[in-house]
């Protein structure tokens, strides 16, 4: 009797153990989101600021839960050493002198980000993002490969081979329509994905049967609307120059 009192609490404490490494609703994929400066200020005119010339960061995003710690308040001085490399890697196209961008960004996503201990800080959220877009530097590898902005348009196929063949995985593009019925589509976001661990994934490996929650939807239909969705295979696409 003893003996199966014993084996009962040690199970206990394995359940317990899991659910503070596993807890529900826990988030199964990581969205590190590149925009393209020129494309997003086409969205966002006059207030935009396009003079950048190279892939800049929009966000790193879970894929479960918007603003999950309402009351968990974004303070810069916390990240004050990151500061220099968020204003050129991580940069508020709409208003440059201001935190404005990064306060959204870690109320709609970093606090959701932060129910995984690896991510549990506001500089362990924003230091990680930065740290994943240097080391894929997508920007480099696109010019390495000749998808550099111009005036000619690209097949989606070549751009989305380019990022696979490098990575090893396939990534999510977006772009702008700018019509219904228009001759080409302008390239505006490019989404790589990560598992918990911090290793690439699929963006797409993934599909839940799940019911989705109201937060949830609000992440699918964000890209929407801002103007980007997923680009479409049979259109070209044109990936603009800095005016």
């Amino acid at each position: 009797m003893k003996l199966c009192s014993a084996l009962l609490l040690c199970l206990a404490a394995a359940l317990s153990s899991a659910f503070v490494i596993s807890p529900p609703h826990m988030w199964t994929k990581l969205i590190l989101t590149h925009h393209w400066p020129n494309t997003f200020c086409r969205t966002e005119q006059p207030a935009c600021h396009p003079n950048i010339s190279y892939w800049t960061l929009h966000g790193l995003w879970p894929d479960k839960g918007i603003d999950c710690n309402s009351s968990w308040h974004f303070n810069s001085s916390l990240i004050e050493d990151l500061l220099p490399d968020m204003k050129k890697s991580w940069p508020d196209l709409l208003n440059p002198l201001s935190a404005s961008f990064w306060k959204y960004e870690w109320h709609k996503h970093g606090t959701c980000a932060a129910k995984a201990a690896s991510l549990n800080s506001q500089h362990k959220y924003f230091g990680k993002a930065l740290e994943l877009y240097h080391k894929l530097d997508l920007d480099s590898v696109l010019k390495k490969f000749d998808i550099i902005p111009s005036e000619t348009y690209y097949k989606l196929s070549q751009i989305e081979g380019v990022i696979e063949n490098f990575y090893s995985i396939k990534p999510k593009i977006q772009c702008v329509h700018p019509s219904k019925n228009a001759d080409f589509q302008i390239l505006g976001q490019i989404e790589i994905c990560f598992n918990p661990d911090f290793t690439l994934m699929d963006c797409e490996k993934y599909v839940t049967t799940e019911k989705i929650s109201k937060g949830d939807w609000g992440n699918l239909i964000a890209d929407k609307a801002s103007g980007f969705s997923v680009c479409d295979h049979d259109v070209p696409v044109y990936y603009p120059l800095l005016p």
